[in-house]
């Protein structure tokens, strides 16, 4: 048989959470005690190790992963090796047997896996973080050593080293693990072995062939494999690209201030006397002075040059000797070529010139190009700036290995606890439910009696569907559809499980934002304030049922996710934004909306959760008299949820403090709201919020005190 208690359901989690939190601290004490000792190695993995061997795979994983989150509490970077912690722990979990009973070759192999991960796969994941460099430290200055001594290149001697030197590490943390437990109670390991799963097999399987045990385990652990990875392939591939765009916007953003700062240091008259008099002209000395200023202030600047673009080719004003390359002269005239050559039209007729990228036998730039204008306002030549790119593609490995790496670990943590759970609460007790089917017999009054008696000595307690479908099946009343109704209905709460993971994915992408968390979570409370308000007075009737309320309330943290397309410099500017800058903040609003767009075409159903949550993001800065933006809708044409997040998003923003304000009182923030009410916001939704005032300041006070 196989018994269910509630009992040692809580004496389970108990046990659990003990071990995981022992083991971290483990893990963290070992890393400490190493710092103080101030030796080469880390001491990181003493809890990991040891967990499997007292465990299992959930808590083990488990412990691998939250230990490097609590290291990066210190050292940001470490969290960046959880997924190093992670496949350690699983590794760890394969060796559990050979390691619990010391068998000294099973453990040997053991060790060189855990270095092989922990040094080798470590090792290359901190090349790449550091942008194709291993950073500095007593292993690097081994591996110089043991180049010169044998040369075999930078990389292969410190991969080489931090091996050798996790073979020494794992040796140490696997001693000492085996060591706590060889000096455990066997009282104790009985008592955490047998906490695993709640339940104690009595029936005999006899039918193998009939009974195909891990099928449904199997389609459950690919069903979770393929959707996180999908999941994470998108939200990875998304990131990568807007971080691409970020870094090329910020690199024009510095060559055209560099630019600026050349125009407007320079007087028409001085191009005319070195038109006229080459390097002889006066000043010519202060001005190249002031481009060399400009250019070394950046180290990303590799050229800086004024040029003037005439039919017979370019006239050369100001240009700087570099390291590789010799300055043109002043009055030389050359070809075009380049950005020049591509836009010979726009510079001749004295036009704009766009930011423009090559990539030629002068390396990968982006150059902008800034006029200097005369009295006429019409451009007398040109300054360039070429920033070098050739650091883009390193910092790109670095900054796609790190969020691969902690989405890796994130995942495997997340398979691991759907797999465990499906297993726990779906698969064990329904096989349970089989194993008795196979045995029950209804022939004559002995054996239905017989029958009877073995369901109810099964006593499960799952307290869920699981345990009602027992009671049911206990009753005689069990049949093939109800239970065929109850798996699907559990495999749906594993798709919940991964709809749960793409807003945790999401949350992660849009968390550049210094003020995003708290503001995301404050304004769903106030739009929820609203839609219960607006429900309760019957405001919208038609609209307000209780599905669109929750799929509001849940999709509002998603409405600033089109910041993800704003860049650092904008989004967390001290102070007020300019004009070009506010335009750029207001594409916040267009970007959500494509970026929703992407997730519904790629889920390839309707979803009303998804469509609140585009509306929302693409048009809560729409106003009621048509003013807003970004298309100018006006009344009812604005969709409901956007109008309420409207209300919602603007009383937030005037109660905040911001870099550029401090908060405004809430009677202040509602003359606000009430003074624009028809104008900026919808009547009747503001109706709704002022009448629900005593619960607005209720939840405004809360988070202050947060």
């Amino acid at each position: 048989m196989t018994k269910w208690k509630n009992t040692r359901n809580a004496g389970n989690l108990l046990s659990f959470i003990g071990i995981v939190v022992i083991c971290i601290l483990l893990n963290n004490l070992g890393a400490r005690l190493n710092g103080l000792l101030g030796l080469p190695l880390f001491i990181d993995n003493i809890g990991t190790i040891l967990s499997a061997v007292l465990g299992g795979y959930v808590p083990c994983i488990t412990v691998g992963f939250f230990s490097n989150l609590v290291a990066g509490l210190s050292d940001s970077f470490s969290i960046y090796y959880c997924v190093i912690s992670v496949f350690i722990a699983a590794a760890a979990v394969a060796f559990a047997d050979s390691l619990r009973r010391v068998r000294f070759p099973q453990v040997i192999w053991a060790v060189l896996v855990f270095a092989l991960l922990g040094g080798g796969l470590g090792g290359l994941l901190t090349w790449l973080i550091n942008g194709y460099n291993f950073g500095e430290g007593f292993a690097v200055e081994c591996a110089a050593k043991l180049n010169k001594l044998i040369p075999m290149g930078y990389f292969a001697s410190n991969l080489l080293v931090t091996f050798l030197i996790d073979v020494a590490d794992k040796i140490v943390v696997t001693v000492i693990s085996l060591t706590i437990y060889k000096l455990l109670p066997d009282r104790l390991i009985t008592y955490l072995n047998g906490r695993a799963w709640h339940y104690n097999v009595k029936l005999a399987r006899t039918d193998k062939n009939r009974m195909k045990r891990t099928s449904l385990r199997i389609k459950i652990t690919l069903l979770v494999a393929l959707s996180t990875t999908l999941v994470a392939s998108a939200a990875i591939g998304t990131s990568i690209i807007q971080y691409h765009h970020g870094v090329i916007e910020d690199y024009a953003d510095q060559a055209s201030d560099a630019a600026d700062v050349i125009v407007s240091h320079i007087k028409p008259k001085q191009i005319h006397d070195v038109l006229q008099n080459g390097s002889a002209a006066e000043g010519y000395i202060q001005t190249k002075e002031l481009l060399t200023t400009v250019r070394d202030a950046n180290p990303e600047i590799e050229f800086v040059y004024i040029y003037r673009i005439e039919e017979d080719g370019t006239h050369v004003i100001f240009d700087l000797d570099t390291k590789d390359v010799k300055a043109d002269l002043p009055g030389d005239v050359i070809e075009y070529d380049g950005t020049i050559s591509k836009y010979r039209d726009l510079f001749l007729q004295g036009e704009d010139i766009p930011v423009d990228i090559t990539d030629d036998e002068y390396g990968w730039l982006l150059t902008v190009y800034k006029p200097i204008k005369g009295r006429s306002d019409k451009p007398l030549c040109y300054v360039g700036v070429d920033m070098s790119m050739s650091k883009l593609r390193s910092q790109e490995t670095a900054f796609l290995t790190r969020i691969i790496s902690l989405f890796i670990g994130f995942l495997i943590l997340i398979r691991a606890y759907a797999v465990w759970l499906a297993d726990y609460y779906l698969i064990r007790p329904v096989n349970t439910l089989a194993d008795a089917s196979s045995r029950l017999a209804y022939d004559t009054p002995q054996a239905r009696e017989e029958s009877l008696r073995m369901i109810d000595e099964l006593d499960i307690h799952t307290g869920d569907e699981i345990e009602n479908l027992y009671h049911e099946y206990r009753n005689t009343t069990f049949d093939t559809v109800h239970y065929i109704n109850e798996v699907e209905r559990k495999s749906a709460q594993v798709s919940r499980l991964q709809n749960g993971l793409i807003l945790v994915l999401a949350d992660l992408v849009e968390s550049r934002d210094q003020c995003t968390g708290d503001h995301v979570r404050k304004t769903a409370a106030y739009c929820e304030i609203i839609l219960r308000q607006m429900q309760k007075e019957g405001i919208y009737a038609d609209q307000l049922s209780e599905d669109f309320i929750d799929e509001v309330i849940h999709s509002a943290p998603l409405h600033d996710v089109g910041k993800i397309r704003i860049s650092d410099t904008i989004l967390n500017k001290p102070g007020r934004l300019t004009e070009e800058e506010f335009k750029v903040m207001q594409s916040h609003t267009s970007s959500g909306g494509e970026i929703i767009n992407k997730a519904i075409v790629t889920v390839g159903e309707e979803s009303e959760y998804l469509n609140e949550a585009k509306n929302m993001a693409s048009y809560h800065h729409e106003k009621w008299n048509g003013m807003g933006y970004p298309n100018g809708l006006k009344g009812e044409e604005i969709p409901l949820s956007a109008r309420v997040m409207a209300v919602a998003d603007v009383f937030d923003a005037l109660v905040s403090r911001r870099s550029y304000k401090e908060p405004f009182s809430v009677e202040k923030a509602l003359e606000i709201i009430r003074k624009d009410s028809g104008s900026h916001f919808d009547p009747l939704v503001v109706q709704a919020f002022l009448n629900a005032e005593d619960e607005v300041r209720r939840v405004q006070k809360l988070n202050m005190e947060l």
